[in-house]
């Protein structure tokens, strides 16, 4: 099943709907502490500090649109609360883990400076695939006249992915190499991610 026709099928079921923005949530929320935790204790530069605030403000903002669907709807993140939970709730740090081996053996890095790479290149992953994601989801709510909206994270996601290539073009001057590499363990991620979520809804 792809995304599209997936996140009919969500949108169109209140309750899987309400489940869907809280495990987008989540990913935001997820996605803001790990920023915060690659963070050097000293050397912490604006750019930084606004996409770990962004991030936090994105898991609010979803978290927000559930009071337009009605109801007392996913408070917490709970398992019974999102979609696919473990799959969702390992995502980001498996993604980190894999991309920690890689840049480790590439460019022999270790602690802060480490840390500080995998940031780079996980959040250009996660802008890359948000850059997919939203606009798809976005199309599916205005063809329902959903009265949920994610057009001002579209717009705060792009800035975010032309913030990072600037980073990486002054981290590596073969930074797309690298990059192209990251995509690749992401998209494995996110087939398996989309492939179980496709799974729960047919169950």
């Amino acid at each position: 099943m792809q995304i599209q026709g997936i996140l009919e099928n969500i949108v169109s079921d209140n309750l899987l709907h309400a489940k869907w923005l809280n495990t987008l949530s989540y990913m935001e929320n997820a996605g803001a502490k790990k920023i915060s935790a690659s963070e050097d204790k000293e050397k912490v530069n604006l750019i930084i500090l606004k996409h770990a605030a962004e991030e936090h403000r994105h898991a609010y903002y979803l978290k927000k649109q559930l009071e337009k669907l009605g109801g007392d709807l996913c408070k917490t993140y709970t398992n019974e609360e999102l979609l696919t939970p473990n799959h969702t709730k390992f995502y980001l740090n498996a993604l980190d883990v894999a991309v920690c081996r890689y840049l480790k053996r590439q460019f022999d890095l270790n602690g802060t400076e480490l840390k500080f790479a995998a940031y780079l290149f996980v959040t250009y992953a996660i802008e890359v695939r948000a850059d997919e994601l939203y606009p798809v989801y976005q199309d599916v709510l205005t063809k329902a006249k959903s009265k949920v909206n994610v057009k001002s994270i579209i717009l705060e996601e792009e800035g975010h992915l032309e913030e990072m290539i600037n980073q990486l073009k002054s981290f590596s001057s073969d930074w797309e190499t690298h990059a192209a590499l990251v995509i690749e363990i992401e998209q494995g991620m996110f087939d398996a991610w989309i492939s179980n979520l496709g799974k729960q809804l047919l169950s």
